[in-house]
């Protein structure tokens, strides 16, 4: 079974930056993708962010390509989200992920979220 555990979360203005991060545990966390969803208040969940386990690929929403940051510490199991340049449309809980590549569409288990918050 797999546990994730999301935080770094909070309250920022537009244009600020905020970093997330999420520490894995259970079997075989190594080998699957892990990434970040988010779900805006009355919205459904949507694909943020993914990094494959060899840390050779990302995959990013054109929403947030060029802002946000996915990174992946393998000898930590964690994988963080860098989110720079952050818009009100960014008001979300962010949700950490594990599953396989490309995580779009399959996932194994969900963290229990973190909220963030960018005030315009």
């Amino acid at each position: 079974q797999v546990q994730l555990v999301e935080s770094g979360g909070g309250l920022v203005q537009t244009g600020g930056s905020l970093r997330l991060s999420c520490a894995a545990s259970g079997r075989f966390v190594g080998t699957y993708a892990l990434g970040w969803f988010r779900q805006a208040p009355g919205k459904e969940r949507e694909f943020v962010a993914a990094i494959n386990w060899r840390v050779t690929q990302t995959y990013y929403a054109d929403s947030v390509k060029g802002r946000f940051t996915i990174s992946r510490d393998n000898a930590k199991d964690t994988v963080a989200l860098e989110m720079n340049n952050l818009k009100p449309e960014d008001t979300a809980v962010y949700y950490c992920a594990v599953g396989p590549w490309p995580l779009v569409r399959s996932t194994n288990a969900w963290g229990q979220g973190t909220q963030v918050i960018v005030s315009s």
